[in-house]
């Protein structure tokens, strides 16, 4: 009777076994060894959100840019797809088991493993449901990367999922190799690490709005340096006619929109 209880997932055991993972540690892992791999994974991650993908239009159109980094996420990058495989693969697969519909106790512990290693292949499968849909009007191949792949649009854009799915997978197990190995949760990890690069950005980043030279209607893109920018070549006629508008609330026709009061 036993065995007839058991989930059907318990078919994918043979899978789930031969399936690549990071090593458990046998023994305590000392506090050293657990700052240097969060560190690694750490440093890891913000090198990965510079690589940008290969053969990528420049234009990249992104909805959800500016809340990318709440899914630890770069735009643009190998980094695009974040934390969203993972998050969405585990949401699934805790409404599944917690409505009733797979059949897993969490408390036993053989229940468990196939609990988690249906969500590591749940995760894989998250990664190309999301990486196949960005590139219909999204992430686009240059006209230079397809004519090197003789015309061929269509391995082109395969080229671009690929790299998306190699960049999500790398997320994936930097997130298992510090969650056995190093502090905490990668996943918690990696969205403290987006969030705290877009408010430092936010505020310090001197760079102009759009690129190019700096100007009235491209100013530096942080509060800091666009405000110093902006509050020293505009004259006070001009700040009381509307400059402090921009000062203050940004101004959107120029793009620049970390003012003051969003700071």
């Amino acid at each position: 009777m036993a065995e007839e209880k058991k989930s059907k997932l318990y078919a994918l055991k043979p899978l789930i076994e031969r399936w690549p993972a990071i090593t458990k540690p046998e023994g305590h892992v000392t506090f050293r060894t657990k700052i240097f791999w969060t560190l690694l994974c750490l440093i890891l991650y913000f090198i990965l959100t510079n690589v940008m993908i290969f053969g990528l239009k420049s234009n990249v159109i992104d909805l959800f840019a500016q809340y990318r980094f709440i899914m630890a996420g770069a735009s643009g990058s190998i980094m695009h797809l974040g934390i969203g495989p993972i998050v969405t693969a585990s949401i699934i697969l805790q409404l599944f088991v917690g409505a009733k519909i797979i059949n897993l106790d969490l408390t036993e512990s053989e229940d468990k493993a196939i609990y988690q290693g249906t969500q590591k292949i749940l995760v894989v499968v998250m990664i190309i449901v999301e990486a196949i849909p960005q590139i219909f009007g999204y992430l686009q191949p240059t006209e230079g990367l397809i004519n090197l792949l003789g015309g061929n649009t269509a391995l082109a854009n395969s080229l671009i999922v690929i790299q998306l799915f190699v960049g999500a997978m790398l997320v994936f197990f930097m997130d298992e190799l510090i969650s056995k190995w190093g502090i905490g949760s990668g996943i918690s990890l990696f969205i403290a690490a987006g969030v705290s690069r877009a408010i430092f950005t936010g505020i310090f980043n001197w760079l102009p709005v759009r690129g190019g030279e700096l100007s009235m209607t491209n100013p530096p893109a942080g509060v800091i340096p666009g405000t110093y920018y902006l509050a020293s070549h505009l004259t006070l006629r001009e700040i009381v006619e509307g400059g402090y508008q921009t000062l203050f609330f940004g101004n959107a026709r120029i793009g620049y929109t970390n003012s003051i009061v969003a700071l």
